[in-house]
């Protein structure tokens, strides 16, 4: 017979959220009322179009960002690094539409500084208070739900430490069934007892005398038949079922679960929504506002000889694509036979082009060539190729076909799993100074397996000091 069967957190959170969500769009109206009618005195029509806005892009920009991610796991630095994040987007995109449109005028300044620098620490208040409350409820012995774990490997036993660690999800695991260690009474995780309950046949058993909410299997997938004797004789004892796949390896290889359809996948090239939104974003911004700028260094390089404006050249991008790699052109028309000749009569030149790709005393440079590439304006044009989809701001170092051979080897699979940028933790941390290429390699394997949008937004502002410094560049 089955027992009665109670709610469980998760059957109740889409309304949580949908509360949540428009809390923090109202949170973020009432913060830009209260400061205009403090400060100004009157809350005009211009400020109500603001304060629409500001709601419907803090609902989208916020979901995007996984503000309302399950909690479980996360940590308040976490979270007040999602809220800073999202709330630095919606603020960018709002002062450019401002700029495009003309109006910023008619705001105040300080209303609009203030309202930046006040309201993603109130949310982050919210959001910690809102965490708290659950956490003191849960405490309390309210929303309680109990747990069983199948599996006593590795992965279960990682799976009860996490359980344990996420104390405020309101989760209290009851012990495990293993068909190896049921001879033990107890098993002990960190510091903690856990009872081993009995082999995987006694879970039915089990469910059928006491109150368990959730069933974890954690059993290897080679083992299909147990797996289907569970689903086959536990799925009307009252507990929901959850099968644990042991996917964790995979995320050493930058693998990201997505579905086709109901269809599970494993991507090894996988695309972040996020990523590409700023990308886009930050790319249209950056050509907007220096768009004088590129017209001014167009019509220097024609009228310097005539030659084109853009540099193109081969460079590989996820998958082992090729695609052309935009640059200002910095040289002569005819420095491709120049570069033969150098490296044919220069022996010292031929080593530091074999070993860096470059070199750094080129006499193939044009005066204006030198100062682009000191400054870093030679690269402006790649984020037209940010905007194709070819090229992220921040990745690994864009690289030829003979680098990625060469020298990549076995690291080539990872770093063609992600898009290269226009800048990068070699271009900030090391520049062109670095001698090791291998060094080059670690940094572009790392990136590639440490990436996140708090590292890239890291990453652009140490590339800004660099370019005031001009420190590296060639």
């Amino acid at each position: 017979m089955l027992k009665h069967f109670r709610p469980s957190l998760r059957e109740s959170s889409p309304l949580l959220i949908i509360g949540l969500r428009l809390l923090d769009g109202v949170l973020v109206v009432v913060m830009l009322y209260l400061l205009v009618i403090i400060y100004i005195g009157e809350w005009t029509e211009r400020y109500e179009l603001l304060g629409l806005l500001a709601f419907i892009m803090s609902m989208l920009i916020f979901h995007y960002m996984g503000l309302y991610n399950p909690w479980r796991g996360q940590g308040y630095v976490n979270e007040f690094k999602i809220i800073m994040s999202s709330w630095l987007i919606m603020m960018c995109l709002i002062f450019f539409l401002l700029f495009v449109f003309k109006v910023s005028e008619r705001y105040s300044r300080f209303v609009l500084m203030v309202w930046l620098i006040s309201t993603p620490l109130l949310h982050f208040i919210f959001h910690a208070a809102a965490r708290k409350i659950l956490r003191v409820v849960r405490s309390q012995g309210k929303n309680q739900r109990s747990a069983v774990i199948v599996g006593c490997g590795d992965l279960g036993l990682s799976l009860a430490r996490y359980i344990e660690k996420i104390s405020w999800s309101g989760i209290r695991v009851l012990g495990f069934f293993d068909d190896y260690k049921a001879t033990e009474d107890l098993i002990y995780i960190d510091t903690k007892r856990q009872k081993i309950l009995g082999v995987v046949s006694d879970l039915r058993n089990y469910l059928e005398n006491n109150t368990v909410d959730f069933v974890y299997i954690t059993l290897p997938m080679g083992a299909e038949k147990k797996i289907y004797e569970i689903l086959n004789t536990c799925r009307t004892k009252g507990a929901r079922i959850y099968f644990v796949p042991d996917l964790y390896v995979f995320h050493l290889l930058n693998g990201q679960v997505q579905s086709l359809g109901e269809v599970m996948l494993i991507a090894f090239n996988p695309d972040s929504i996020k990523k590409r939104f700023f990308d886009v974003f930050f790319s249209l911004l950056i050509i907007l506002l220096s768009l004088p700028l590129i017209l001014i260094i167009s019509i220097i390089i024609k009228l310097q000889d005539g030659g084109p404006i853009f540099y193109r050249h081969r460079r590989i991008t996820v998958t082992g694509k090729e695609f052309h790699c935009l640059k200002f052109r910095t040289m002569h028309v005819d420095s491709d036979s120049k570069l033969k000749e150098i490296l044919e009569n220069d022996p010292k030149a031929y080593e530091e082009w074999r070993k860096n790709f470059k070199l750094k005393n080129d006499p193939r440079v044009t005066f204006i060539g030198r100062f682009l590439r000191k400054t870093s304006l030679d690269e402006l044009p790649q984020f037209i190729n940010v905007l194709k989809g070819q090229m992220s701001v921040v990745g690994a170092r864009p690289i030829v076909y003979e680098e990625l051979y060469d020298y990549y080897k076995d690291v080539a699979p990872i770093y063609c799993s992600i898009k290269p940028g226009i800048t990068g933790p070699w271009q900030v941390d090391k520049r062109s100074d670095t001698e090791s290429y291998d060094k080059r390699v670690e940094l572009d394997k790392w990136y590639v397996l440490n990436n996140s949008f708090w590292l890239d937004m890291k990453i652009i502002f140490k590339t800004l000091w660099c370019i005031i410094k001009g420190k590296g560049a060639y």
